[in-house]
Formats: structure tokens, C-alpha cells, sequence
């Protein structure tokens, strides 16, 4: 099995950098506009992806992706369609990292050994699904069981209230990456800044958690440990300001959802405008991330 997670963070460590990884909708509007986007934030310096698969009731995701995924749906969208999405754009991106969040029903609607073989043949390395508790993963162990037979990573999720037992439990069993978040609530809607506290980075840390990403990402040297912030909290602070706490708290990499979701939100009927917006912001959050994270 290729690790493509940890040949990323690897790489980037090596050379000082942080990762950029953006969130998009598959098949947002229509699933060859949807490849068209992924290459032009690889040609704009992405290095990996988190992508979702439209849900009809997103109850994680605020109103800018819900848009998307309504859009999406309304067009065709399902999950067959986004997997052949991901096996286009893997033909041409052997090495690119690509994890996918979904909802708990997209995964055992199909039977979960199904889904995720469907996932490795596609080419995922990892599955995010944030409605699944982790007691419910330490009671149904065919979570885990389903996806390591496929060769995907199934990854957890921190909650930002979660207490020392909690975090060292998720830290121990989680591969790929760990997804931590810096406040409760949907995606892309409150304006005020969080960002995780030193203890509780400490304690992933002292637990082997994997590299991380500030989803917006966090990286140690054996798992990726991922970050989920809003992009609100880079405007509140500065980005300046923003990139100096991430790299005081250990972060290696950003995963920015909302402000991509919202370009294209704004640009559906412009495909010049919205691919020269796309490739402009990657370039400018490559910038901050590069250096600034790891330096």
C-alpha cells in the first residue's frame, strides 16, 4: 500500500513547507466541470485534496456548501459519478493524496465492504465521515475492519471539547491523518476565531497521533494530524498573525473549504474568471503556507 499522506508530509517536512489542501465538492456543477477544477488547483500548487460527495441532508456543512451539494445533486450527482471523478483525476495524479468526507449513510447505504472497495479502485486514501462517533467505531469495529481491507485510511475525528481520555484514545487508534477541529458547529458561518490550544496538540502528540493538517493541518513525525478551522479565523487574526500561531501550535498544512465553495459559488457562468480566481487563491495560500508554517 502507497502511503500518499505520508509521502506528502515527508516531502514537505524535508523541504520546510506546509500543505495546502483544498476542499471542494465533487461533481460541483457538473462532474467534467468538477475535474476541471481539481486540475486547476493542482496546476495552482494544491498538494493534496479533501473532496466531498453531495449529501441531501449535510447537516455538518454551512450554507455556502450546502449550495454546492444542492447544485450538484440537482445535476446528477451521486456517489458512482464523484468515485469516477476521483479515478480520472487519479490517472493523471498518481502521487496526489486524496481523502474524501462523507456522511454515514453514503457508506452503509451500499454495505460497507462495497463502498470502500469502490473508494481503493477509485483511488481514495482515506475516508473522513464526521457523523460517526468514535464510540461507535470502538463498538462496530466493521468501520475499521471494511476499510483496511480496502487499503483506506479511516480517519477521526477530534471534537474540540474533547477531554484528555478522549484525545489520547482517537490519537492511538487513528491512521492517515487526524482531523482536528477548532470549534463546534457548521462550516463556513461564525466570523469568531478559534484555534486549538497547546494542550491539546501536546496530548495527540504524546499519543503517536499521525501527521496533522489545520483543515485548515497539523503534522507530526509519525501520522498526518489534520486541523479543521473556517477561514474566517485567517481574517480575524491576519494571515500573518494567523500562519505565526500555527506554526507556534505544531500545524503543517491548511485545509480550506468555504472560500473555495464560495469562488465558485460566484463564478458558475465565467469559466475564465472562475478558474483565474481559483489558481490566484491557491497561489496566495501556498504563499502563506510555504515557510511560514514550518520555518
Amino acid at each position: 500500500m502507497t502511503d500518499r499522506f505520508a509521502n506528502l508530509f515527508n516531502a514537505l517536512k524535508a523541504r520546510k513547507d506546509g500543505a495546502l489542501v483544498p476542499f471542494v465538492n465533487l461533481c460541483d456543477p457538473t462532474p467534467e466541470k468538477s475535474l476541471e477544477i481539481l486540475e486547476t488547483l493542482t496546476e495552482a500548487g494544491a498538494d493534496a485534496f479533501e473532496l466531498g460527495i453531495p449529501f441531501s441532508d449535510p447537516s455538518a456543512d454551512g450554507p455556502v456548501i450546502c449550495l454546492s451539494s444542492k447544485r450538484a445533486l440537482a445535476n446528477g450527482s451521486d456517489t458512482q459519478k464523484c468515485l469516477q471523478v476521483v479515478q480520472q483525476y487519479r490517472a493523471k495524479h498518481p502521487d496526489m493524496p486524496i481523502s474524501l468526507m462523507i456522511y454515514i449513510n453514503l457508506a452503509y447505504a451500499p454495505g460497507l465492504d462495497h463502498f470502500f472497495a469502490q473508494c481503493h479502485k477509485a483511488g481514495v486514501d482515506a475516508v473522513l465521515i464526521p457523523d460517526i462517533p468514535s464510540s461507535m467505531r470502538a463498538r462496530e469495529s466493521e468501520w475499521d475492519t471494511a476499510a483496511r481491507a480496502h487499503d483506506v485510511q479511516l480517519i477521526s475525528l477530534v471534537p474540540p471539547n474533547a477531554d484528555a481520555d478522549k484525545i489520547r484514545r482517537i490519537s492511538q487508534h487513528s491512521e492517515g491523518y487526524i482531523y482536528l477541529m477548532s470549534r463546534s458547529g457548521v462550516t463556513g458561518t461564525d466570523r469568531a476565531a478559534g484555534m486549538p490550544t497547546h494542550h491539546v496538540v501536546e496530548l495527540m502528540k504524546d499519543a503517536g497521533a499521525p501527521p496533522t493538517l489545520l483543515g485548515f493541518g497539523i503534522s507530526k513525525p509519525e501520522k498526518p494530524l489534520i486541523l479543521m478551522m473556517y477561514l474566517n479565523t485567517i481574517f480575524v487574526y491576519g494571515t500573518e498573525k494567523f500562519f505565526s500561531l500555527c506554526r507556534e501550535k505544531g500545524v503543517d498544512g491548511v485545509i480550506v473549504g468555504s472560500a473555495y465553495v464560495r469562488i465558485i459559488n460566484e463564478n458558475l457562468n465565467d469559466d475564465q474568471a472562475l478558474k483565474s480566481k481559483l489558481a490566484s487563491f491557491t497561489q496566495q495560500m501556498k504563499e502563506e503556507t510555504c515557510g511560514r508554517l514550518l520555518a
